[in-house]
């Protein structure tokens, strides 16, 4: 069928532009370029209105601004509200502190505690399990206080144990307790996190500290971008360590040869090693144009708000475990309702909506895996899996990357 053999035509010349326009990077980069302007840039909506009614937008504008200062304010009195609540809560964090490391042993009283599995249990059963625990206790050695208690919590949260290396872990068997600093009335914005550890036989501090610096006021240049206070620094301090324990550190061997006897000789090298303790020498502070150190420092003020926020708090409950779980029912909470939300949105705004119809796409071609949507994905590899599904070669192409930059 001639019909058929133009399209096949058609077909095949899409894709071959399509393969030419990967393997050119200009083009590649002016696309990226275009595609990063599209997102997030107005409609031409603005443009179309009346000059009278742009000048009142600008006035409203102007509102908006007065709104972001108003904000930054309210920001500072959280700030001090905090640092009023948190010497509230640090006689508590103390005594948790003191258990936690065997300097007290808490009370019966203090130490009762229904849980839920306990509810139903027939007295009969409760003296059963007492007695099997005793047994237990008996045929153990006596631990002092909470052993491991903080290495436990780091390794029952995934952004803290992606951080711990196997040669961490016998040091944060010596933390003792994590507390929380905020900075004095009238100083400038900041908190400081303070590790403590036991005497130990790999470094000689017993603190080690990590502060970081806030700002809490909207940029002049952009000020619709404020979103509560901003973390622009931060600094950690030196860990004196003991000869040969620096696990921040390694020695590499490397054979050499000489370019002109042609001699090989043993070369030891000392490089830098992953490890947990490199958190306390971080970037000092936002240095423009450089990505790799400001993807550091950004993954950086994020385990520090973590810590302040939800692991110093709530110390005991990610021991357990139960925090996490409170946590991954928030996010399937927090997904299920934004899936909700877009499939309503899809069958209100849709006029051509047809429920028994799923999908816009041909059958050919399976949706996007979720790495593929995600916009900061590189745009090649984009194209590269959206040739590899013939989506480009189609013309449901377009609604594909408006999702990907959207």
């Amino acid at each position: 069928d001639k019909s058929d053999d133009g399209e096949e035509v058609e077909w095949w010349s899409s894709r071959q532009l399509t393969v030419q326009m990967m393997q050119n990077p200009q083009i590649l980069a002016a696309l990226q370029e275009r595609l990063d302007g599209l997102n997030g840039s107005p409609s031409g909506y603005m443009e179309s209105l009346p000059k009278v009614v742009k000048r009142r937008v600008n006035a409203l504008k102007n509102l908006q601004v007065k709104c972001a200062h108003i904000e930054a304010k309210f920001y500072e009195e959280v700030h001090e509200l905090e640092r009023k609540y948190a010497a509230l809560y640090q006689p508590l964090f103390d005594k948790r502190s003191d258990i936690v490391k065997a300097a007290y042993e808490p009370t019966d009283e203090e130490c009762e505690w229904k849980a839920d599995e306990e509810e139903e249990l027939t007295d009969e059963m409760k003296e059963k399990a007492k007695l099997e625990e005793e047994k237990k206790d008996e045929e153990k050695e006596d631990p002092k206080g909470i052993p491991e208690f903080w290495l436990t919590v780091f390794k029952n949260v995934d952004l803290l144990s992606d951080m711990l290396q196997e040669h961490d872990e016998p040091i944060l068997k010596h933390l003792q307790d994590i507390k929380v600093k905020f900075s004095d009335p009238g100083q400038p914005m900041s908190f400081t996190l303070e590790f403590h550890f036991e005497a130990n036989d790999f470094f000689t501090n017993t603190v080690l500290t990590k502060t970081y610096k806030m700002r809490s006021e909207p940029d002049e240049n952009d000020p619709f971008s404020f979103d509560g206070p901003e973390i622009m620094c931060c600094t950690g301090c030196t860990i004196d360590w003991t000869k040969g324990k620096n696990v921040t550190l390694k020695t590499i061997k490397k054979k050499q040869k000489h370019k002109g006897r042609g001699t090989v000789r043993t070369v030891t090298k000392t490089v830098p090693n992953d490890s947990f303790f490199n958190f306390f020498a971080p970037p000092e502070g936002k240095n423009d144009g450089d990505e790799d150190s400001e993807a550091v420092l950004a993954a950086d003020f994020e385990i520090g708000h973590f810590i302040r926020e939800r692991i110093v708090p709530r110390a005991v409950l990610y021991f357990t475990g139960e925090a996490i779980e409170d946590d991954d029912d928030d996010t399937e909470a927090v997904v299920l309702c934004v899936q909700e939300g877009e499939e309503e949105a899809d069958e209100e705004n849709d006029p051509d909506y047809d429920p028994k119809v799923r999908s816009p796409l041909p059958a050919h071609i399976h949706p996007p895996s979720k790495d593929l949507w995600c916009p900061e994905k590189d745009l090649t590899q984009l194209f590269s899996t959206l040739l590899a599904q013939d989506a480009l070669s189609s013309s449901y192409w377009r609604p594909w990357v408006a999702a990907v930059i959207s």
